[in-house]
């Protein structure tokens, strides 16, 4: 518990840490907007609390930072607020930088002002030339105007370039700028705007198994990929709704500006004199007059295009006004216009004098939607149409701009929701579950200190999430201490059952030895030696590709079946008490391939048996010579397993130093002689190389056994004369 609530206190802590960064960051973007507006800059200095918190907290608290920003300044001027997606990228480069060891020395973040510059400078040059209709605009016109004037760029050309070499300047300043306040914040405290801030190796090690482990694609991926597609299917079905809303509810509003337009206009043109204004036109006061008003009628708003007034007769459209306009001049009063294929279909009505809806046409003048409107005389006859055209061209850039405008705003938002998705996900979901696999993966039975730090290393995760992770990690949890304890009892079985299959196997080996009344501890003192000799040759490297801890463990055990085969051969022969004859140590050799097939069978039965392959070349081997002359098979040199190798050397010097029927016991100085003079002939020079080496743990075992078996003393044979029997 009180580990618990240190966790939850540290994550407190953390998180109020990274809150007043995030303000900080905030008050310094809006500070350098500020002056930036104060001496009239063409800069934007809007990101460098963005940038440091990105690099100090990491991507998110960077990300609502720039977002943070941008919504204010929208409070300021609202053009601010469509800019905000270029804030929340300046954070996820800086974060992303800072990840790669960009913004650890003073002078290596200078390299990432080119990419600051690219990013944000291209997409800050097509969010304003949609907003401005296509035009060029913005902080960056005034270098964009000088690239259109001094260079054969095009008008967006000529923004982009602009855009680019703003932010050029612009990144540099930031730059230097967040690097310096960096500089203010020690090393060590920046690591505590860290939430989950963890061990550089462990982190390390679980982002290696996640690359190993996941055979496609992990976890937190596939999550973020199904949050970003349903986020886009819903955002793109929202998007284009809210634009066909908007072009229609844009053209609607322009039909009435251009009814209210003509509606004006056919209140100003005197009815009753069209035909005098089509004969005599200007030369009339009260033409000119009329004119005038509709010129300042046009001019009260932007989107009219054109404003003029037609009679509408069989021969054509006669121009009663044509205003002139900055592209086009219109046509003098009285001049004919032939009618356009796509307005033939409303003459009828026009001569007629009657309605008609507003029309979207196609032709030399361009595409317009227009707006009619009857001029009545005094007794109610129409004599001429009043006529407002909108340039669709016009609309369409509004809906442009508007797309642009919804497409910030949403890229904003949608990065801000996604890295907030994220970090949530990380932090309830992923996090957890890696913790989880990070210890289970770590988990290690080899000892009961390392078993004991496992459990605690499990218990201190202290999962709790409230949902179904907290669910799997209490059944994780207890299922590793049930598992921790079913291998204890695992372990204690078969040490169990390893300690009485040791003593089986030394009864049976005594069973055999007891028949050999000459032999005495044979095997006992045989297995002592043989540990000695492997013990040593590990410690010399001797042979260290083949003396693992597995070969040396099953040599040692093994060591007491080496005269297995023995149990076939008659008493008379194992016990005569003199030299055999050659029939009787053809029996007696016997006993090797005798017990090599005992032990085989043995593995038939038992394949898994471990020491058993061991054991079976001690017996078979184990009188084999390093000069091939010895038997069963008359093999020498390696091609005599390693463990017989080792076993030749423990049983002749065993022999040798103890009493038998046929002769006395060689003095321990002797036989250590004989072992060493017979190295390279009878005996691997290496394995008695180690022998000889091990002298006084020999010695010790030797006396030891001794005085268990000769408490009195005897008399030992000091010049070696006596007969062998085997």
């Amino acid at each position: 518990m009180k580990e618990n609530n240190q966790a939850l206190t540290k994550q407190g802590n953390s998180a109020v840490r990274i809150c007043l960064l995030c303000l900080i960051g905030i008050v310094i973007n809006m500070a350098g907007a500020r002056l930036i507006s104060e001496f009239e800059l063409p800069l934007y200095m809007d990101t460098v609390g963005t940038m440091l918190t990105a690099v100090v907290a990491g991507s998110l608290p960077g990300i609502v930072v720039g977002f943070v920003t941008n919504l204010l300044k929208g409070f300021i001027g609202t053009e601010s607020m469509y800019y905000g997606i270029l804030n929340v990228l300046t954070a996820l480069l800086a974060s992303f930088f800072a990840k790669k060891g960009f913004f650890r020395n003073a002078f290596k973040p200078l390299l990432t002002v080119p990419v600051f510059a690219l990013v944000t400078g291209a997409l800050s040059a097509v969010l304003t030339w949609f907003m401005n209709n296509c035009e060029m605009g913005g902080i960056a016109k005034g270098f964009a105007g000088y690239f259109y004037d001094h260079t054969p760029l095009n008008a967006f050309s000529s923004q982009l370039s602009g855009e680019i070499v703003l932010e050029l300047i612009d990144k540099s300043i930031t730059v230097v700028l967040a690097v310096l306040l960096l500089l203010l914040v020690p090393k060590t405290m920046r690591s505590r705007f860290k939430p989950d801030a963890e061990d550089d190796e462990q982190a390390a090690t679980k982002r290696k198994e996640e690359k190993t482990k996941c055979r496609l694609i992990s976890l937190r991926t596939k999550i973020v990929l199904i949050l970003t597609a349903a986020s886009l299917l819903l955002a793109g079905t929202s998007t284009v709704i809210s634009f066909m809303l908007f072009k229609d509810s844009t053209q609607d509003e322009h039909i009435k500006l251009a009814n209210g337009i003509t509606e004006v206009a056919a209140s100003i043109v005197d009815g009753n004199r069209v035909n005098e204004f089509i004969e005599k036109g200007s030369r009339l006061e009260a033409y000119r007059d009329t004119e005038e008003m509709l010129y300042k009628l046009k001019n009260s708003s932007p989107d009219i295009q054109y404003l003029y007034a037609y009679k509408i007769e069989e021969d054509g459209c006669h121009v009663v006004f044509d205003l002139d306009t900055e592209d086009l001049e219109g046509e003098d009063p009285g001049a004919v216009i032939d009618f356009d294929e796509t307005f033939l279909p409303y003459v009828p009505t026009l001569l007629q004098g009657g309605e008609i809806e507003p029309i979207v046409s196609d032709d030399a003048y361009g595409w317009l939607l227009t707006v009619y409107k009857p001029v009545y005389d005094g007794r109610g006859n129409c004599q001429c149409y009043v006529a407002a055209d909108i340039s669709m061209n016009l609309l369409t850039g509004y809906g442009y701009s508007f797309l642009a405008r919804l497409l910030s705003l949403f890229i904003s938002f949608f990065i801000l929701a996604l890295a907030v998705c994220a970090t949530l996900v990380n932090h309830s979901v992923i996090r957890p579950i890696n913790q989880m696999a990070y210890c289970a993966g770590a988990f290690a039975y080899d000892d009961n200190t390392s078993t004991a730090e496992n459990i605690e290393r499990i218990k201190a995760l202290n999962i709790r999430t409230g949902d179904e992770i907290e669910n799997l990690y209490n059944a994780f949890s207890s299922t590793t201490q049930q598992s921790v304890q079913y291998v204890k009892q695992i372990e204690h079985h078969t040490d169990t059952i390893s300690q009485m299959q040791n003593g089986l196997i030394m009864v049976l080996a005594d069973i055999v030895e007891s028949r050999d009344k000459c032999t005495g501890d044979h095997v006992r003192k045989t297995a002592a030696y043989v540990k000695i000799i492997v013990e040593k040759m590990k410690e010399m490297g001797l042979y260290a590709d083949q003396l693992t801890d597995k070969f040396v463990d099953d040599v040692i055990h093994s060591a007491p079946l080496h005269d297995i085969g023995k149990i076939h051969v008659p008493d008379n022969i194992l016990n005569k008490p003199g030299k055999l004859t050659d029939m009787e140590f053809a029996i007696m050799k016997a006993h090797t391939t005798v017990g090599s097939r005992i032990i085989q069978e043995a593995i038939d039965m038992v394949p898994e048996s471990g020491y058993l392959a061991e054991a079976k070349n001690l017996a078979e081997y184990h009188h084999e010579k390093w000069n091939g002359n010895g038997y069963p098979h008359g093999i020498e040199g390696e091609e005599i397993p390693l463990s017989a190798r080792i076993m030749a050397v423990a049983d002749v010097f065993d022999a040798l130093v103890s009493r038998r029927s046929y002769k006395r016991p060689f003095s321990f100085e002797k036989a250590m002689s004989i072992i060493q003079e017979d190295a390279g002939t009878h005996f691997d020079p290496l394995v008695a190389k180690a022998f000889l080496a091990s002298k006084e743990e020999v010695r010790k075992v030797m006396d030891e056994f001794d005085k268990m078996s000769n408490p009195y003393g005897e008399e030992v044979d000091i010049d070696g004369s006596s007969d062998q029997k085997r």
